[in-house]
């Protein structure tokens, strides 16, 4: 019930979605419910040859289907984006290492136009630091947090009333190495986000096998470290991305080098986390490349995925509501080439898969009951996508 509501919070147009488990409101057509479910899906991508920007596509939840993706609007190395929780903003790393000569990449807000979800830039400022790789919006949409790759820094962004960025108000720089000396000689920031309380902002650092915690006052813009400061996933793993459980009660990381899931308890009153059990993405007998990649939580809290590139997969575990521990359900090809990033929809009935080097994303569906995914024979062609987020239509 609380995630209905939650639900129903962000995306009131799902209301025919969720009540009852119902697919549409008693008295309308599946057309018409159709009509009215359908959300707007915008996808990052690496520019160059291919692609243009940003682009965006149609989704409907009550069916699957995703329509034809076309540009939203033209801009640089987008890898990453986040909508803001008012749904009329939405924010773009730019992926690079200069940024008007100097050592800095960019973040960048776009207004979403109400009638043709097309984007417009409002403006763009320096993210802090090299490479940009990930960025996320605080619960109030007050402030964006950005983590850079390049030289290993995160940084907080302080967002005006009309969904402006203005410069980073705290720049925190990453400090230490790990065990692998051509993947963590150095720090490389990989994703931060807010915990369900935004008390604490988490940053998984690749380069130094740790998920560093740090007290954030999302008004002010600050980012202070935490005592504990930070856990740690085993040597050389490589920590990549984080999920909590919808009660915040759990974390999960994936770690990119090593394909493990790590499964943490959360201490919501400290920002304290505890591990609790680590677990391979792959498959017992596969021998080629290791490169996991993105880490998802079901809506229902009941299941984790996490995909691999390299085996081409998303694999799925069980949760154990009581321990958070893990077990071992599926490993679903991703019907394509390097799946970088995915994304389930609101309702938890859908997957969608955004596979980098094959320039695609394809549409899974997504059995609640037992977590494995299907396919449904859905793919639309994308140029180099590598994120994928739904925005509530307004």
């Amino acid at each position: 019930m609380l995630f209905s509501r939650m639900l129903l919070r962000q995306f009131p147009v799902l209301g025919p979605l969720i009540a009852g488990g119902l697919v549409y409101l008693a008295g309308m057509s599946a057309e018409a419910a159709s009509t009215n479910s359908s959300m707007p899906v915008y996808i990052g991508t690496y520019t160059g040859a291919k692609s243009k920007g940003i682009y965006m596509a149609q989704f409907d939840p009550v069916t699957g289907k995703l329509g034809a993706a076309e540009l939203a609007v033209r801009t640089t190395g987008p890898s990453f984006l986040a909508v803001h929780p008012g749904g009329r903003f939405l924010y773009a790393v730019g992926e690079t290492s200069n940024l008007g000569g100097k050592k800095a990449g960019a973040v960048r807000a776009f207004r979403i136009d109400d009638a043709t979800g097309r984007l417009k830039l409002l403006n763009q400022q320096s993210s802090g630091g090299e490479g940009p790789c990930h960025l996320s919006v605080d619960r109030e949409g007050k402030c964006l947090l950005v983590a850079n790759y390049g030289n290993g820094s995160i940084a907080a962004l302080p967002i005006q009333a009309d969904g402006k960025l203005a410069e980073a108000s705290a720049v925190i720089q990453h400090q230490g190495s790990s065990v692998n000396p051509e993947r963590q000689a150095g720090p490389h920031a990989h994703f931060i986000t807010t915990d369900a309380a935004d008390r604490f902002a988490l940053a998984c650092d690749l380069g130094l096998d740790k998920v560093l915690v740090y007290r954030l006052d999302a008004a002010k813009g600050t980012l202070l470290p935490n005592d504990p400061s930070f856990a740690s996933v085993q040597p050389g793993l490589g920590a990549r991305h984080l999920v909590f459980s919808p009660d915040g009660r759990f974390a999960y990381v994936i770690s990119e080098i090593g394909a493990t899931l790590t499964a943490f308890a959360y201490d919501p009153q400290r920002g304290a986390l505890k591990e609790l059990q680590t677990v391979s993405t792959l498959p017992q007998d596969f021998k080629g490349a290791k490169s996991a990649s993105e880490i998802q939580v079901h809506p229902s809290g009941r299941f984790v995925y996490g995909s691999n590139r390299g085996h081409d997969s998303i694999t799925v575990y069980s949760i154990d509501p009581g321990t958070g521990k893990l077990s071992w359900v599926d490993c679903q090809a991703s019907q394509g080439k390097t799946p970088r990033h995915f994304v389930i929809d609101p309702t938890g009935q859908w997957l969608l898969a955004e596979n980098q080097d094959s320039d695609s994303i394809v549409v899974f569906r997504l059995d609640a009951a037992t977590g494995r995914l299907s396919t449904t024979g859905q793919v639309i062609e994308v140029p180099t996508p590598v994120c994928a987020v739904f925005a509530p239509k307004r």
